[in-house]
């Protein structure tokens, strides 16, 4: 009884986070538009925290993805002002990511800096190359084009109520093509199973002929992709970029995946399982901010929440370990 009250100890607590604010807040919260909102609300966070999934699970992590989202965001903004096409400028903010997440790469796999040491790193070159990109101030008005803008204000029309349609947003609609897309390669893959191997016993998967360098290295490439999309949908969904738009993306795509680590029956990051720790994390801001909690009081409690979610983790991959 009690093995089974641990496996699902993260289910039930995100399913009394759900009743409380339902309970409380009976008018609005477990509506289809309040739910709506949340899933494009947490778009961005979702395409950051599933592309930390894939590095995660060879036990490595990423700390520059906040700055590579402020810094893709920028670059677009910035070709868009001086009149390149709104295809070339996601090209370009994309090829920004996709250089960037190499650079992790290299520097981790290749030279053998610690990840931690090394995404500190660039996460301040590329928040100083944000800065430089932008001059330091926001991007905006006829700077962006229209069309760029009104593609987060766009989605998938579900039914009509009173001459008002309701729409699945489109930033979650990409966030959920993508999520599909790296379930695909991280999950259902040979690649996805070296990775893994990776973050099981580097060298034991060194030695039964895996790649490891290289495969680190291109897990960092797909997380500076990840991160630069995101940065991407930011951008479009407030019309504008500034050079400080990613911050704390980082510490929450991590406190997600950690969440979802929970659900997890050896610990391992999943990326179900990391959309659930995003939308436990959405919820439970959503529901304070509607029912009027204070933001710094909000904090703490998310921080509280972390914390239980990183010592289940870490309780559940002690037990796995032991068999």
């Amino acid at each position: 009884m009690t093995s089974i009250f641990r496996r699902f100890a993260s289910l039930l607590g995100m399913a009394a986070i759900v009743l409380f604010f339902w309970f409380n807040l009976p008018e609005t919260f477990m509506t289809a538009r309040n739910w709506l909102n949340i899933s494009q609300q947490v778009s961005m966070l979702m395409v950051v925290a599933v592309a930390m999934t894939v590095v995660m699970a060879m036990n490595d992590f990423d700390l520059s993805v906040g700055a590579m989202a402020s810094l893709a965001g920028v670059v677009a903004a910035m070709l868009f002002s001086q009149g390149w096409g709104i295809g070339a400028g996601i090209a370009a903010a994309l090829a920004v990511g996709l250089l960037g997440g190499a650079l992790n790469g290299f520097l981790i796999a290749g030279i053998g800096i610690l990840p931690f040491v090394a995404t500190l790193a660039t996460m301040t070159i590329f928040s100083g190359a944000a800065m430089i990109v932008s001059g330091g101030s926001t991007i905006f008005g006829s700077a962006i084009p229209a069309e760029f803008g009104n593609f987060a204000r766009g989605g998938i029309p579900l039914w009509e109520v009173d001459g008002r349609i309701t729409r699945l947003p489109a930033l979650t609609v990409v966030a959920l093509i993508i999520a599909a897309l790296l379930w695909l390669v991280l999950e259902q893959t040979s690649y996805g199973r070296r990775l893994y191997a990776i973050g099981g016993n580097a060298v034991a998967a060194r030695l039964a002929g895996v790649r490891v360098a290289w495969l680190r290295a291109s897990a960092f490439a797909f997380t500076g992709v990840g991160a630069a999309i995101a940065g991407l949908m930011y951008a479009s969904r407030v019309a504008s970029a500034n050079p400080v738009q990613g911050d704390g993306l980082m510490l929450n795509a991590i406190a997600a995946v950690f969440l979802g680590m929970t659900l997890t029956q050896n610990g391992q990051p999943k990326i179900l399982a990391t959309i659930a720790g995003v939308f436990t994390l959405a919820v439970l801001e959503n529901g304070l901010t509607q029912m009027r909690v204070d933001s710094y009081v909000s904090k703490v409690l998310v921080g509280v929440i972390i914390v239980l979610a990183v010592s289940l983790s870490a309780i559940s991959r002690k037990r796995a370990a032991r068999g």
